[in-house]
């Protein structure tokens, strides 16, 4: 049974994850969505991965350089204000361009961010 009881975030008040020397995170999670905040410091790396998560990202500030597609073929630059939607199992990585904000939606959780096993970020 799904949990019908409203919850109220302050992300000032959430812990952050230290994840490596240039990224760390806040995260939030319902029962069918998962809400990050990913803060990149300039030059931070998320490597090559792939997820059966949906995802959004959206920058808030600062910009991601994206490499899609297992061959890295596709590239993209988000800006702040501009929103890349990935389906699931796209490959991806991306370079923080500047230090940057990026607010990350996925459908459903990432259950290797809830259990820490995403050890591709954390190095």
């Amino acid at each position: 049974m799904t949990d019908t009881t409203a919850r109220h975030f302050r992300w000032a008040d959430l812990p952050e994850e230290q994840l490596s020397d240039t990224i760390s995170r806040k995260l939030i999670t319902g029962d069918g969505m998962m809400l990050a905040h990913v803060y990149l410091k300039k030059g931070a790396l998320v490597p090559q991965h792939s997820h059966h998560n949906e995802q959004l990202t959206y920058i808030l500030s600062g910009a991601l350089h994206f490499f899609l597609g297992a061959d890295r073929s596709q590239e993209i630059t988000v800006r702040a204000g501009e929103v890349l939607h990935l389906p699931s199992n796209v490959p991806h990585e991306a370079v923080a361009l500047e230090d940057t904000l990026d607010v990350d939606i996925f459908n459903p959780p990432r259950q290797d961010w809830l259990d820490r096993t995403d050890a591709y970020l954390r190095k």
